[in-house]
């Protein structure tokens, strides 16, 4: 799969048919699309392709308006999002940059300018709701139209439904948010993970007999926030159990930087560097901001307990002293 960020150059605009979108999570609903882009691409003898945006046009417009509180929160990085439309078996992404540049773009001008001349679309599929172009002025109607003009076939997906509701990254960040993995497992078709590679941090963990695999997360509004029972996979043929911290340590550092925090039970290799995917299977608690540092080793014992107690129950690890340090 070939990643572009922007527009491909003259060179690399082979005709294809064209999905666009946020993707965020690539849950049930974009892969049902993805599977119709892919069958229409084989039939009509193009490369499939997938636009989507960075950051979210959302996110754009809640910092023009100075309220971030108005951004949605993030199902996935760029990685796992890449990785998922690979799997689905997209030919190349266009990472679009959402800047002022691009919202301003009236309809006519994106149809001109990306799907016309850029991209050399051919067929091209939506969602039933899209709305394009500066103050979403274009829709399904203006892009038949263009079609028409142009040469391209519009095809539109309704809502995908998963027991009666309708799929989609609004209702994934909702199970996210309320920690029920089972259901954002059912929306995405498979276990939410976040992957990443594992940097140095302030290695305040190990000093309090807690050391942890640091994951970055480069978005401010993860969809989820807390602490939690996890697997990690990447460090070993079979997945590591492990408790979790996702957030901004409001204990030890006011930065407001998110990140993932990992202690693997009995670890003891070096992890540094390598590429590792955290797999979330339960939530215990909100994150707290702590008195000292004592308190805070307490309550990530009392964490690692009850971790450590749920592998054992579920025959995942043999049960262990809470207090067991690596």
């Amino acid at each position: 799969m070939k990643v572009f960020r922007g527009l491909p150059n003259a060179a690399s605009r082979a005709p294809c048919a064209l999905a666009i979108g946020n993707f965020d999570g690539v849950h049930l609903g974009h892969q049902t699309l993805l599977a119709h882009l892919r069958a229409a691409a084989d039939r009509l003898e193009l490369e499939s392709a997938v636009m989507t945006f960075e950051p979210h046009p959302r996110a754009f417009f809640a910092k023009l308006a100075g309220n971030l509180a108005l951004a949605p929160t993030r199902i996935a990085n760029l990685r796992d999002n890449l990785s998922s439309l690979r799997k689905a078996g997209v030919d190349r992404v266009i990472v679009e940059h959402f800047n002022a540049h691009f919202a301003s773009l009236t309809p006519q001008e994106f149809i001109q300018q990306v799907l016309v001349d850029g991209l050399h679309v051919k067929w091209l599929m939506v969602g039933e709701d899209f709305c394009f172009g500066a103050k979403r002025a274009g829709n399904i109607k203006t892009l038949e139209e263009a079609g028409k003009q142009y040469g391209f076939e519009v095809v539109t997906l309704p809502a995908v439904q998963n027991k009666g509701v309708r799929i989609s990254s609004s209702a994934v960040r909702a199970a996210l948010a309320a920690g029920d993995f089972s259901e954002a497992n059912d929306l995405l078709g498979h276990p939410y993970r976040i992957s990443g590679h594992v940097v140095h941090g302030q290695k305040l963990g190990r000093t309090i007999g807690f050391p942890t695999l640091n994951l970055r997360i480069a978005h401010h509004r993860p969809a989820l926030t807390g602490i939690f029972i996890v697997q990690v996979h990447g460090l070993s043929d079979q997945p590591l159990p492990a408790v979790a911290s996702l957030g901004v340590r409001p204990t030890v550092d006011d930065s407001g930087r998110v990140l993932l925090e990992t202690h693997v039970f009995d670890y003891q290799g070096n992890a540094y560097g390598k590429v590792v995917q955290i797999e979330f299977l339960q939530k215990l608690r909100d994150e707290e901001k702590y008195s000292d540092l004592a308190t805070l080793t307490a309550a990530i014992d009392n964490d690692a307990a009850q971790a450590r107690a749920y592998f054992a129950a579920t025959a995942r690890i043999p049960a262990s002293n809470a207090t067991d340090r690596i």
